[in-house]
């Protein structure tokens, strides 16, 4: 994963149901009347249109008695409207009359409770918003109110909640016990199992658990959830991963969705997430949600005329379906009183050139403003995730000069702005804040394999007889090529899970588990979508994104997110702080 990208674009792309691209259609809000003695609801329809076409988000609160399955219905003003494509209900049409339903899994709706469903629709002459609906065929609106009724917020934006300013800060973390049990199985692995890691959500299987697969455990959300409460936890942390056309620019973490099914993924993965995470059982328990690692930097550095551009890059930059999905993550997470979303923002060695860092911070402005959300729905961003730079450099700053010649231009740094993480995330910080972002965001930094300890650690500067022996003598991150992401070779255990250790960053955290792989060292069939990628196999000579440098990849590891002994064994070997 986390594969290094260095030069970027500046290519525009157009996303049909991107925010960025879409000429908004505003809202309408229908208030309560009572229709009925048990049925009061109250539906707001809100759209983004452009020519010929509209993307509709609709949320729908039950004011009444509670149901058990719900029909929504509504008529389109105007004859050239349709239906095409929806998610979270069942969807007909006939004429300008058209029905929602719900699903399995949001058809419960108690007095106060609600719901959003949506759809992509299409229009010709105008595409003006309905003005009655009906729930289970009783009136919403009945004719409207003899007052103007209240503003209401779009269905997404989250009302007031009491979130924390640090969900991590003075709670226990939640342990993964399928992750601890594998730890403890290990030699020594008690010293580390007690640690808590983030759980993997990287197909629709996953949600529900998935037993028979050799990545993950028994354990779906549901189960995490209530083995957190039962540890008295008061934080879990979830990796939301399963994009449309996921890493589009890798194959080791490739994913289940083609780059077309947006609708897929809001429907059978965000939504069921979001139904189990808002059930007021978890309200007491900070939610952590780390949205969609390796995607949205993809789309500034990885797409056509780009060293290692690809198609699939192209792709999902074109449709919409990062940008879309991320938003629509967001949106539907964060408006959960007790859930805190943190988009992964890569790392410095992929986005830490100015070619890179400013139009990164864009592209994740635009999709926090996707899909109906807003910055409000982002808590955070997390960088490092699943990769291997150090925290900190001690012996080589980005300031130092040897011979008159500064070390950005040693082969190893290669112009970068930045040598660590820990620089890097702060100044990232003052970055996204300055293109709208909140000033209270936090950063969280994976700290999970990055401790680079173990006798091949220096303890002082490199030699000044140049640059490159200055920079290759005192670094302590030791890989061949900063854009090597897999199963490192010499990596180690790094900081600890810790809350606020420096200033704007809320955490240090174990969000790759240690021990579990990063791909496949060969091609192994598997029923995960996950593909074979060199930059995997100990024996690829590099390639243009890695300067053409061996991997220093361990050999023989299974495919990603697997249970690796060799692997585990070796990061406790080089933990920095030592176990």
């Amino acid at each position: 994963m986390n594969v290094w990208r260095r030069l970027s674009g500046s290519r525009r792309a157009l996303a049909l149901a991107g925010a960025g691209a879409l000429v908004a259609g505003g809202l309408v809000t229908l208030p309560v009347t009572v229709a009925h003695a048990a049925t009061q609801c109250e539906v707001t329809y809100s759209t983004n249109d452009w020519p010929g076409g509209f993307t509709a988000n609709i949320t729908v609160r039950n004011l009444g008695d509670p149901v058990n399955g719900w029909t929504l219905g509504w008529t389109f003003p105007d004859s050239g409207q349709r239906v095409q494509q929806g998610w979270s209900a069942e969807f007909s049409q006939s004429g300008s009359q058209v029905t929602a339903r719900s699903l399995s899994y949001n058809g419960n709706l108690g007095t106060g409770a609600s719901t959003s469903i949506g759809f992509n629709g299409a229009w010709s002459g105008s595409n003006p918003k309905p003005t009655s609906f009906t729930l289970n065929g009783v009136t919403c609106n009945g004719g409207g109110p003899t007052t103007p009724p209240p503003t209401t917020p779009p269905p997404t934006t989250p009302p007031p909640g009491n979130k924390v300013d640090n969900p991590y800060a003075g709670v226990r973390g939640y342990v993964n016990p399928e992750w601890k049990a594998k730890a403890d199985a290990e030699p020594g692995g008690s010293r580390v199992s007690n640690n808590p890691t983030a759980v993997w959500l990287d197909r629709i299987a996953a949600i529900n658990g998935t037993p028979d697969s050799s990545s993950n455990g028994a354990f779906g959300v549901r189960d995490h959830l209530d083995e957190a409460l039962r540890q008295g936890a008061g934080y879990i942390q979830f990796v939301i991963y399963n994009l449309p056309g996921r890493d589009c620019a890798a194959l080791a973490s490739n994913g289940e969705l083609g780059p077309d099914e947006l609708p897929r993924y809001k429907a059978e993965y965000i939504d069921p997430i979001a139904a189990i995470q808002a059930d007021p059982k978890y309200a007491n328990l900070r939610i952590i949600n780390i949205i969609e690692i390796d995607s949205l930097p993809n789309l500034v550095t990885n797409t056509s005329g780009q060293p290692g551009g690809t198609a699939m890059c192209d792709t999902v930059k074109a449709n919409g379906a990062y940008v879309n999905g991320v938003g629509y993550a967001l949106a539907k997470l964060g408006a959960i009183g007790n859930v805190y979303n943190y988009i992964d923002a890569a790392h410095h060695g992929w986005i830490g050139w100015d070619s890179n860092f400013g139009p990164t911070a864009d592209m994740l402005k635009s999709a926090a403003i996707a899909s109906g959300s807003t910055v409000q729905n982002v808590h955070g961003f997390i960088v490092n995730t699943a990769n291997y730079s150090a925290l900190r450099e001690p012996y080589v700053k980005i300031t130092d000069s040897v011979n008159g010649q500064t070390v950005r231009q040693s082969k190893w740094i290669d112009w970068n702005q930045y040598v660590d993480e820990l620089s890097f995330a702060q100044a990232f910080r003052q970055k996204l804040v300055s293109v709208g972002f909140d000033s209270g965001i936090g950063m969280l930094i994976d700290t999970s394999r990055n401790g680079w300890g173990g006798t091949a650690r220096p303890t002082g500067p490199g030699a000044t007889t140049s640059v490159d022996t200055y920079v290759n003598g005192g670094r302590i991150d030791r890989r061949i090529h900063a854009g090597n992401w897999c199963n490192q070779a010499g990596a180690g255990l790094g900081e600890r899970p810790k809350a606020a250790p420096e200033a704007g960053i809320d955490a240090y955290v174990w969000v790759k588990p240690p021990g579990e792989s990063d791909g496949s060292s060969k091609l192994i069939e598997n029923d995960e979508g996950k593909g074979f990628d060199r930059m995997c196999d100990p024996t690829y000579g590099g390639n243009a994104r890695n300067g053409n440098n061996p991997t220093g990849a361990l050999p023989d590891a299974p495919i990603s997110g697997a249970w690796f002994s060799a692997q585990f064994q070796e990061l406790m070997r080089n933990a920095y702080p030592p176990l």
